[in-house]
């Protein structure tokens, strides 16, 4: 990869000016579009790991995921296929895998004002971490790359050196991301009502009203309505909201669709 420019390279999480500050990101449909778990099935696909109809069901899953937002029951069905699939991969491989990804698929899928609000926050001395249901290791790849303090993620089993497919603890989502967070404030000595978290799901309100500054970015319906009603600031990227969207839905049916017919035809030679 050739060496980033200056105005390329990520703000870096400096010594805390404000020690018991912090700000805590989402990344599905907060900071970036879509679901970032879909991107590494699709990679998982590119490598062998698993068949073209197990691919389909990523993508149809990815499809529901983008069309009407975060659904638990759909977190919860594309976390238990990633796990299953998983099962035996090295998890070295997954850390290397997860950089491919970053590079290939999500990098571009980020929002730039979520970003932005991400470094604004480490200019001002606060420490900045990704909660998510998506798996530490990647997580912890998106931080890194984006220059944040660290990341929250779902963990998996792991026996010598290999996936059990089997998890440790429980998916982070809903209310887990506001216990994992509340247990990471106490380790780190930061004060809640003096912190930030950003989500665009209303599966996330636990978190946001566990800090003091809650911001509901690219909000789905139910969360706009809780953010209206307790007068929490409001940012959505997606310019020209519905037809922004609309183009976006429309771009991942036409992307998935291509990608499957791409693999069919791989598949058949």
């Amino acid at each position: 990869m050739p060496e980033a420019t200056k105005e390329q390279r990520p703000v870096r999480a400096a010594p805390p000016a404000r020690p018991t500050e912090a700000a805590f990101f989402d990344v599905d449909n907060t900071l970036m579009k879509g679901a970032s778990l879909f991107h590494v099935g699709r990679k998982m696909h590119q490598r062998g790991a698993f068949t073209l109809r197990e691919a389909a069901g990523f993508a149809w899953k990815q499809l529901a995921f983008v069309w009407r937002g975060e659904n638990l029951k759909d977190v919860h069905s594309i976390q238990a296929s990633a796990l299953s699939l998983a099962a035996g991969l090295l998890s070295d491989d997954v850390r290397t895998l997860g950089n491919e990804v970053y590079d290939e698929f999500i990098e571009s899928r980020i929002w730039p004002g979520t970003k932005a609000l991400a470094e604004q926050h480490l200019r001002v001395g606060r420490r900045v971490w990704l909660v998510t249901a998506t798996p530490i290791e990647v997580a912890s790849v998106i931080a890194d790359r984006l220059g944040l303090t660290g990341a929250l993620g779902t963990v998996g089993e792991i026996e010598d050196g290999a996936y059990t497919g089997r998890l440790v603890g429980e998916i982070l989502h809903g209310k887990a991301k506001a216990v994992a967070v509340a247990a990471l404030a106490e380790r780190e000595g930061l004060d809640l009502r003096n912190c930030w978290a950003y989500s665009d799901s209303h599966n996330d309100i636990p978190l946001l009203s566990l800090v003091g500054h809650p911001v509901a970015i690219n909000p789905d319906v139910r969360l706009r309505a809780h953010a209206r009603l307790h007068n929490w600031p409001v940012y959505d990227f997606r310019a020209g909201r519905r037809a922004a969207t609309l183009g976006l839905k429309l771009a991942t049916v036409g992307g998935a669709v291509y990608g499957l017919w791409r693999g069919f035809a791989r598949f058949r030679r």
